[in-house]
């Protein structure tokens, strides 16, 4: 099992989780953050003050998939959420050593 942990811009989140949606991911956790990349933020204009906006917002999409899943779900997020520009995101997947339902107590690929 795997846990896919996708950063992305908030505006490509809907793009998402239709494509996600289409090849059978069933659920995922998404959480509004804040961070930066290689863009380093940009500055604005505020009553007349310029200041530095370090953090950008971000989406972070949770998934966890089974191992076979894991290429497919790559793909479908990396085409989803692609701009060409530069602070489009990153995908990072970690083992996941058990997963458990909590209402049921199923372990393992049933409690996906």
């Amino acid at each position: 099992m795997r846990l896919v942990t996708a950063v992305i811009k908030p505006y490509k989140l809907d793009d998402v989780r239709s494509a996600l949606a289409e090849i059978g991911v069933q659920g995922m956790t998404v959480t509004e953050v804040k961070g930066f990349g290689r863009q380093k933020g940009h500055t604005e204009l505020y009553r007349g003050a310029e200041y530095v906006i370090d953090f950008l917002p971000k989406m972070k999409i949770e998934i966890a998939i089974e191992a076979g899943q894991m290429d497919q779900v790559i793909e479908t997020i990396t085409r989803a959420a692609r701009t060409g520009k530069i602070g489009d995101g990153k995908i990072f997947v970690t083992r996941l050593e058990e997963v458990v339902r909590v209402r049921t107590g199923e372990t393992g690929k049933a409690a996906l």
